[in-house]
């Protein structure tokens, strides 16, 4: 059997592989080639969109804000529920955990004791609670169906304290069930709860924070909720 040939090297001054595809004139991609889609801003969700197109201007030019960063933002919105019997009942616990999922969209993380309390009978790294933390586009859009769904559901809703702001321009309320969101199925609830929500911002101060709030429509006590333009 005749020995295979070894492959010739290229001769000099020839190129090592096949030619790289170029461009052809005037932008258009060549046969063969893809470029990567342009970023779209299909799928922003609408106060996020009316923050980045009115509601920043709108702050800056009421506090003179001459640095775009200065102007403050939502930076994260926290959920909250705590269980004593968690521990005792883990069926409530799982219960809970479902439903802030399908309230917020993300998966709730279970909180435990961080340390022991004699009195309450409660033992460091026992479950006590869920938490859930929004950012981005999960935290418009639940900024979004709170005001617009979930507070008109509220019987005798007659606003949010103003008075709830922690110096820093981070502003915490409490809601007494979870039957305020449209997405929870009365039927299927287990045991009817409340939860605290705080919601972060880069304000630093509280007038900046509670502007804010107003321009994205915040049902304040005494004020009927904003209609977003």
């Amino acid at each position: 059997m005749a020995e295979k040939q070894a492959p010739k090297a290229p001769k000099k001054g020839a190129p090592a592989g096949p030619p790289a595809k170029t461009k052809a004139k005037g932008g258009a991609t060549p046969a063969g080639a893809t470029d990567p889609a342009p970023q779209s801003r299909v799928g922003t969700p609408r106060l996020q969109a009316l923050f980045e197109t009115t509601i920043r201007a709108r702050l800056a030019k009421a506090f003179g804000l001459a640095n775009r960063h200065q102007v403050p933002r939502i930076t994260k919105i926290v959920l909250n529920v705590g269980l004593g019997s968690a521990s005792k009942n883990p069926k409530e616990l799982d219960a809970v955990v479902d439903e802030m999922a399908i309230i917020t969209g993300q998966r709730a993380v279970v909180t435990r004791a961080k340390k022991s309390i004699a009195n309450f009978n409660l033992r460091q790294g026992v479950p006590v609670g869920a938490m859930v933390t929004l950012r981005g586009a999960r935290m418009y859009e639940f900024l979004d169906r709170f005001i617009t769904l979930a507070v008109p559901r509220v019987r005798d809703f007659r606003g949010l304290p103003e008075k709830s702001f922690d110096g820093r321009g981070n502003y915490s309320f409490g809601i007494r069930e979870q039957l305020i969101f449209p997405e929870i199925d009365y039927d299927k609830v287990e045991k009817i709860h409340g939860m605290d929500i705080t919601i972060a911002t880069s304000a630093g101060r509280d007038d900046l924070a509670m502007a804010l709030l107003r321009e994205f429509g915040w049902p304040f006590r005494g004020e009927t909720p904003a209609q977003a333009a």
